[in-house]
């Protein structure tokens, strides 16, 4: 099923992916009531992470903000599998971003802004969200960012 919202999508030149498998005991996403919870979501690519490394390492804030952009694509369809249709998502609540940050990077924030800017483009007004960026030692996998996503749906 795919309404408005895929074809928005669209019209940026995106689809969404494949639900990525999870790492270990865990579901990707998870509803109770109206609201659906992202286990935190890598920038998976067809089962496998473009680049890998720290932030001001070896992986760039510009590449990071779109590592960022495909983990929100990513918590997207995590939402769908769960939720049928995301036309269902009457909100974004909250985003959390991680950074698997080198020792002296600060910019968390404007990578978060990959994931954030998408849920703009795609939901409009009901994408404007709260959201953490944190910076972290290492991630799963040495990924340089992982993003979780709380959306709210409307009613059934």
């Amino acid at each position: 099923m795919s309404g408005a919202v895929e074809a928005r999508l669209a019209a940026l030149g995106l689809a969404l992916p494949q639900v990525a498998a999870p790492l270990a005991a865990y579901q990707p996403a998870v509803r109770t009531g109206a609201y659906v919870y992202t286990a935190g979501q890598l920038p998976l690519v067809d089962g496998t992470l473009p680049l890998t490394g720290k932030v001001g390492a070896e992986v760039t804030a510009e590449e990071a903000k779109e590592l960022a952009r495909t983990c929100a694509l990513n918590a997207l369809a995590a939402v769908k599998s769960v939720a049928g249709d995301l036309d269902r998502v009457a909100r974004v609540v909250k985003v959390v971003g991680f950074v698997a940050s080198a020792a002296d990077f600060t910019g968390q924030p404007g990578v978060l802004n990959g994931a954030s800017e998408l849920l703009g483009e795609v939901f409009g007004d009901k994408g404007v969200h709260a959201r953490s960026a944190v910076g972290v030692a290492v991630l799963p996998l040495d990924a340089p960012v992982e993003v979780e996503v709380l959306v709210e749906l409307t009613d059934d």
